[in-house]
């Protein structure tokens, strides 16, 4: 029974993540890129230091970091660890190519879609800040209907993308390594997300300015040691990268055999976009809270998420699962199929440490994913439902976390796969349609980035339907 459920779900995932879906996402990566200019260029000159910078007297609810964490513990999440060894177990070593592709191009649709989150955002009678895909459309494009199509995908998306997921891998990691009983730690995992989450975004966004940096930097480091015992093997793997990256299925490149170069595009653009979720809408509902002087000014923020999530550290994953893989030819013949063991393998090169700090990288990056996510899934909740539905969300959430752990991981994957392309499309839609207000907002401010806008926010309430 469980294989015909998994065949059709795998089934409809090849459908939605077929040529069209893989066109439209980097099509809409390299249109924005060069509507605005290459902002590439903007977000590692500017972005980053704007990022620890304070805005006084800024309207919005946490700081332009706050923000930028909150978005980043969404998106440096498993993804960057099981997800990228996902996409070379299943799409073989090319993937990594285009897993990278997509963070650097989608940089520009991060902040496409950040600027119209921060433009189009309201206020909520109680002062708390509203924004998003499902704002953009409504008040953007007066398609009101489409937002709630986003809001409804990504509602249902959180609970596969930001909880199922990250706590199964929470659980299997503990399992595996700590000989902690999967249930067990999906309830702590419950326990610790409902102290966390039932305090909002303030909340939220306190835990991940702490959570966030440290992990990143713990993680990196793991990846550089590795990297330093596999030094003879780095060049011969970027080299291999490449040329399966565009091989036919069977072709061999560096001892190792690629998926065919429909499955490296596939599966690494669907990892891509899951790891730094340029393009699904996400992360700008973070952005929208943020207390920021212009529109351009926290888009250049929100960017960075990208090029540190997909550009710095799925790229160090994806070199670390590689090198590995050549340094231990018979990883390469299928022998190993699970992204998870194959991460597990590499870091146990570290001696000692290897297994507590993938440990420790996978149950912060998970949990810090569930915080960021959890509050996107309230905010898309209360725009169709308004604060009523806030608390039986909660509820669900924490409930999905109990069960989490005994989920299958990989029916979960192609579930949270085909989630994120269907809320990705309506975010697409926003972004284009909108391009040329990017572009006039961006024209407006980018070379002066202190100058404040000074359009009222609305005060509206949620949940209701407006005309």
């Amino acid at each position: 029974m469980y294989d015909k459920i998994y065949d059709a779900v795998k089934s409809l995932d090849d459908v939605v993540w077929g040529w069209g879906m893989i066109a439209l996402l980097l099509g809409t990566h390299i249109f924005l890129t060069l509507r605005t200019g290459f902002i590439q260029k903007k977000t590692i000159t500017k972005g980053i230091a704007l990022s620890v910078s304070k805005e006084e007297g800024a309207d919005g609810e946490v700081s332009q970091f706050g923000a930028l964490a909150t978005a980043l513990a969404s998106t440096i999440g498993t993804g960057n660890i099981i997800g990228v060894g996902t996409a070379i177990a299943l799409g073989g070593p090319g993937a990594v190519l285009w897993c990278w592709l997509t963070g650097v191009f989608g940089i520009a649709t991060k902040y496409a879609e950040s600027l119209i989150a921060v433009k189009y955002r309201v206020k909520t009678p109680d002062g708390r800040m509203q924004g998003g895909a499902m704002y953009a459309l409504e008040r953007g494009l007066n398609m009101k209907w489409l937002g709630m199509i986003f809001a409804v995908f990504a509602g249902f998306a959180s609970f596969g993308i930001g909880c199922a997921t990250q706590v199964n891998a929470i659980a299997e990691v503990c399992s595996a390594n700590l000989n902690i009983d999967p249930w067990i730690a999906g309830v702590v995992v419950a326990v610790l997300t409902a102290f966390v989450i039932f305090g909002g975004i303030r909340s939220i966004a306190s835990v991940c300015e702490k959570l966030v940096p440290f992990m990143a930097v713990f993680y990196v480091l793991g990846c550089i040691i590795i990297l330093a015992i596999n030094r003879d093997f780095i060049l011969p793997a970027v080299t291999t990268i490449c040329q399966l990256a565009f091989a036919d299925k069977g072709a061999i490149a560096g001892g190792l055999v690629g998926g065919g170069m429909r499955y490296a595009i596939q599966y690494g653009v669907a990892r891509g976009l899951f790891s730094n979720e340029s393009g699904m809408g996400s992360a700008p509902i973070a952005a929208a809270a943020a207390r920021t002087k212009n529109p351009v000014r926290q888009a250049l923020v929100s960017s960075t998420g990208t090029f540190w999530d997909t550009v710095v550290v799925c790229l160090m994953t994806g070199l670390v699962l590689v090198s590995t893989m050549m340094k231990n030819p018979e990883l390469g013949t299928g022998a190993i199929s699970d992204g998870g063991q194959l991460t597990t393998l590499a870091f146990s090169q570290i001696p000692y440490f290897g297994p507590f700090i993938l440990v420790v990288g996978i149950i912060t990056f998970a949990y810090s994913t569930i915080l960021g996510w959890a509050y996107y899934g309230e905010r898309c909740v209360e725009y169709f439902s308004g604060r009523k539905g806030l608390n039986p969300y909660r509820v669900l959430y924490i409930a999905v976390a109990l069960i989490a752990p005994v989920l299958a991981l990989d029916l979960v994957w192609l579930t949270a796969d085909i989630l994120n392309a269907l809320m990705a499309i309506p975010n697409l839609i926003a972004v284009l349609l909108l391009s040329p207000v990017i572009v006039r907002d961006t024209r407006k401010y980018i070379n002066n980035l202190d100058a404040v806008d000074n359009t009222p926010v609305p005060v509206i309430r949620t949940g209701v339907r407006r005309k």
